[in-house]
């Protein structure tokens, strides 16, 4: 049980009323010494762009490889809800979500994937990667 307890230690937005912002909260990996693959994904982020003030939509998807730490869920949902009125390009979001992560994480390995929706006929799908440890990007993507 008491490690159950510190798992916990310093999150302070699980369980707890919130609202959206940029905090994102990690807690500790119990098994650092694998390479294991982590995936978040959601269908609902929305962000607006920057001139035209409409509305953006996308899947988001990221992948990465936990090396001390692992993103607590709810404060990625909050994160990704304070971009639901930002005017942002597309490519500049999904590259500021993949920076935020390695910040908090340093993980082994992360990439972050936008599948925006098509808009005007155009769909834009942007990538961003970061890799610390070759060996574990190997390790799970076969």
């Amino acid at each position: 049980m008491a490690g159950k307890k510190k798992d916990t230690e310093g999150l302070t937005l699980l369980g707890k009323p919130s609202k959206p912002g940029k905090k994102l909260e990690a807690f500790p990996n119990r098994n650092p010494e694998r390479f294991y693959l982590v995936t978040l994904q959601t269908d609902e982020f929305t962000c607006v762009c920057p001139v035209t003030k409409q509305p953006d939509f996308a899947d988001i998807i990221v992948e990465y490889v936990p090396d001390k730490k692992i993103v607590e869920s709810k404060s990625f949902k909050l994160y990704l809800w304070s971009y639901r009125d930002k005017g942002v390009f597309h490519e500049h979001v999904v590259n500021n979500i993949l920076d935020d992560l390695v910040k908090v994480l340093d993980p082994h390995w992360c990439k972050v994937t936008g599948e925006f929706n098509i808009r005007g006929g155009i769909g834009i799908t942007v990538e961003a990667e970061h890799t610390r440890t070759a060996e574990a990007k190997e390790a799970v993507l076969f």
